[in-house]
C-alpha cells in the first residue's frame, strides 16, 4: 500500500531531486512510508533503521504473528519500537494485521482479541489507523456468511475504535460499491476502507473512479505495483494524485511491493520513494 491543483513543473522537479533526508523533513501534506513486511523487516524494530535509509518519512508496523503472539500488544515491543522510531527520526506511521490472511477475522475467534487489542496499541504508539486485512484465507469475495460476520464483529468493536480515535481499515479485494455496503452496514466513521491502488486495479476496478467514489472514507493509501517500480507498472500515479485532490486526502502513503525482479530491497525503494516525492 497516496489536493487541489497540482504542482508547477519546477516543483516536480525538485521534488525529484531532492536527497531523501530533506524530503524526509518536509512539510507536506503527503507522508511517504513502507510495510515493514515490504522492506524484510516483519515484525522487527530495525525497520526503522532501514527505512532511514531509504529516505522515508515512517513505518506501516505489524502487530505481529500468530509466532510472536502478536507481540507488540507487550508494554516492552511497544517501548522497542518507539525507541527505534525516535533514534532514527522515522515515525510510526500505522499498524497492519497481516496475519488476518492466514487467521480469518471472518471466522477465527482469535481474531476478535488481535482486532480489539490493536486499538489499544494505537493510542499506545500514537497512531490512528490499523489495516485490516482480508486477503488469502480471508477473502470475502461470494463469501456472504463472511461478510456478514465481519459486519457482526465490526459493530462490536467499532464503539472503541470511535472512544480511542482509531480508524479499522478494511483491505480487500472488493469493489468500492462492496466495501461501501459494509461500511453503510457497520455505520461508523471509525471503520473506513484502506485503499490498494495495485490491487483494485488488477481486479479490474477503474481506481481513479473509486477513490473519488469512497472519498473520505479512504483512510490510508497503499501505493504498490507487482514486479515493477513506481511509475513502470499498471497504476497511473498523476492519476491517483488528482483523485486524491478531489477527495481533499492528505496524510500516509504506505509503498508495497514494487521490486523488480532481482532487485534489492534498499535500491527499489529509494527509487520508489524518490518517485512518489516528484508527485505528492
Amino acid at each position: 500500500m497516496l489536493r487541489r491543483a497540482g504542482l508547477v513543473a519546477g516543483g516536480l522537479a525538485l521534488a525529484a531531486n531532492v536527497s531523501p533526508l530533506l524530503a524526509a523533513t518536509s512539510n507536506s501534506r503527503f507522508k511517504i512510508g513502507a510495510c515493514d513486511w515490504s522492506i524484510g523487516k516483519l515484525s522487527d524494530p530495525s525497520a526503522f533503521a532501514l527505512a532511514k535509509e531509504i529516505g522515508l518519512d515512517g513505518v506501516q508496523v505489524s502487530l505481529g504473528t500468530v509466532a510472536n503472539d502478536m507481540h507488540l500488544r507487550r508494554a516492552d515491543v511497544q517501548q522497542q519500537f518507539k525507541e527505534a522510531a525516535k533514534a532514527n527520526d522515522v515515525k510510526i506511521a500505522s499498524l497492519a494485521i497481516g496475519e488476518l490472511n492466514n487467521v480469518p477475522y471472518k471466522s477465527d475467534p482469535r481474531t476478535i482479541e488481535w482486532v480489539s487489542d490493536s486499538i489499544d496499541v494505537c493510542k499506545a504508539l500514537g497512531v490512528r489507523v490499523v489495516l485490516l486485512a482480508f486477503f488469502g484465507k480471508g477473502d470475502l469475495r461470494d463469501d456472504k456468511p463472511g461478510v456478514e460476520e465481519v459486519v457482526r464483529r465490526l459493530k462490536a468493536v467499532a464503539p472503541k475504535a470511535e472512544k480511542a480515535g482509531v480508524i479499522l481499515g478494511i483491505e480487500s479485494w472488493l469493489s468500492a460499491d462492496a466495501h461501501v455496503e459494509i461500511l453503510d452496514r457497520v455505520g461508523s466513521e471509525a471503520v473506513q476502507v484502506y485503499y490498494d491502488v495495485c490491487n483494485s486495479n488488477d481486479r479490474g476496478y477503474d481506481i481513479y473512479k473509486e477513490i473519488r467514489q469512497l472519498g473520505k472514507r479512504i483512510c490510508e493509501f497503499h501505493a504498490k505495483e507487482n514486479g515493477s517500480l513506481l511509475g513502470q507498472g499498471k497504476v497511473d500515479f498523476q492519476k491517483v494524485r488528482a483523485a486524491m485532490d478531489d477527495i481533499g486526502y492528505s496524510g500516509w502513503i504506505q509503498i508495497e511491493g514494487a521490486i523488480p525482479s532481482g532487485k534489492a530491497v534498499l535500491e527499489s525503494y529509494q527509487a520508489n520513494q524518490k518517485f512518489l516525492r516528484g508527485i505528492f
